[in-house]
């Protein structure tokens, strides 16, 4: 081994070969057949089902862990896949101690919620495991959709219109489809290319064709008025393409970069020894990237990982779950801070803190200051729409969107983190690009 976390700056090999494997192996193990049927066996199948409300696809809980309790996983899955056809990526990456766990009834009274995600993903993996697909596409309308982005709400929604018989081409700006699940999740909730698997399965349904490293109004690729040209909808799915500033003098250092750049270089990586990571690394942020930028760099081998976030840890948008997780494996992280400088000679040294409070007209910076040593500094504040054909209108910086996903554009719909009804979570655009597909379906059947 060349190097160790003591190493200064930014460098590859810090830990063994056997540290890379056990580091990056599934953080949640799946449960066996017996442990699914005892964890089923604790649901109390509500009538009410608060879980169900708290899903953002509404699938059928109580339903579905009645079915593995009574030795059907299978069905169990085609009741998840009925609304959410990414079942098996969700029920390794949502925050169900927000949603569904949060919500279920055994909280109250036990404080420990039935497992509904690890149940989730016993039935999906049982299916899918047997290469079958459950759903057949319906008689051929003779009706075209573009679909841009091939994201969690691309694909959702492409898988829906096909299903109805509609011809769905997916063009996406990488060279994979996937979108955030394929680059921008740690590697340690999808290991083994779970996601690749994903889209492969999905794509059984047949009728969908991807087009990859095509982007929308690149030269040469094509705009939003050829597609609605060459097809009778639109669909705009495309997330978030760029990253917040910092806005701070030196920004442009060697070693600062935007944490979704190195996950994704991390989750396309074929040998994580090669890949560099800094001795002493910053990220500032508090959402699910920041956390995930975090974790990843201590499995790296950094030696000290600071998370700093300018609001209180009870602010953070990443859960409780999520920071206890970061805590877990080493991360300090520090609240109510904010950068105010960057230090160094050509390359980042140092960057300069100081601590907020909250007054009258928002949050405050204060005098205190302090100082982190820092080699390899990640951006997780926050990312930005790309440039929107003229006519799509956007508000707040996100494409406005009404009902479901209706934009401003005839024939155009969009869905997930591009839309001002995202919220970053794969759920939540699973379930947009579902409903934009329905509406398009009967847009297209009533035309």
């Amino acid at each position: 081994m060349s190097n160790s976390q003591l190493t200064e700056g930014i460098a590859p090999a810090r830990l063994d070969p056997e540290s890379y494997c056990t580091n990056f192996a599934d953080h949640a193990p799946p449960l066996g057949t017996q442990e699914a049927r005892i964890a089923a066996d604790r649901c109390y199948f509500c009538y009410d089902a608060p879980c169900m409300e708290a899903c953002p696809t509404a699938i059928d809980i109580p339903l579905f862990i009645r079915q593995i309790s009574t030795g059907t996983p299978e069905a169990a899955a085609k009741t998840i896949f009925d609304q959410n056809i990414m079942g098996g990526m969700c029920a390794r990456v949502c925050p169900t101690e927000n949603l569904c766990e949060g919500s279920c009834v055994r909280m109250d009274s036990e404080g420990e919620p039935v497992e509904i995600g690890a149940l989730q993903r016993f039935a999906t993996d049982t299916l899918m495991a047997k290469q079958s697909h459950p759903y057949t596409r319906a008689e051929r309308s003779g009706k075209s959709v573009a679909v841009v982005g091939a994201g969690p709400a691309g694909l959702a929604c492409a898988h829906r219109l096909a299903m109805k018989g509609h011809e769905v081409t997916v063009y996406d700006a990488r060279s994979k489809p996937g979108g955030l699940n394929e680059y921008g999740i740690a590697s340690y909730k999808t290991p083994g290319g779970f996601a690749q698997a994903e889209v492969d399965w999905l794509m059984q349904i047949g009728g969908i064709t991807i087009v990859e490293n095509w982007q929308l109004g690149r030269v040469g690729d094509g705009d939003l008025a050829e597609l609605l040209g060459d097809y009778d909808a639109v669909f705009l799915g495309m997330g978030l393409s760029g990253v917040n500033a910092l806005r701070l003098e030196g920004e442009d250092k060697d070693g600062i970069r935007p944490a979704t750049e190195f996950i994704a270089e991390l989750r396309q990586a074929s040998d994580l020894a090669e890949l560099p990571i800094g001795r002493d690394v910053v990220v500032i942020g508090g959402g699910m990237t920041a956390v995930d930028a975090a974790v990843q760099s201590k499995l790296l081998g950094a030696l000290n990982v600071t998370l700093v976030y300018r609001r209180s840890r009870a602010e953070m948008p990443a859960s409780t779950v999520e920071q206890e997780h970061a805590l877990t494996h080493g991360v300090n992280i520090i609240e109510n801070a904010a950068p105010i400088a960057i230090h160094g000679n050509g390359a980042v040294r140092q960057v300069e803190f100081a601590y907020t409070k909250k007054g009258p007209d928002g949050l405050e910076m204060t005098d205190a200051t302090f100082k982190l040593s820092a080699d390899q500094v990640f951006k997780a504040i926050g990312q930005t729409l790309g440039d929107m054909p003229p006519k799509v209108e956007v508000a707040g910086g996100k494409i406005k969107v009404d009902g479901a996903g209706r934009t401003s554009v005839e024939r155009v719909w969009a869905g997930g983190d591009c839309t001002h009804a995202g919220e970053d979570l794969t759920v939540t655009a699973v379930a947009q690009g579902r409903d934009a597909a329905e509406e398009i379906h009967q847009f297209l059947m009533e035309g």
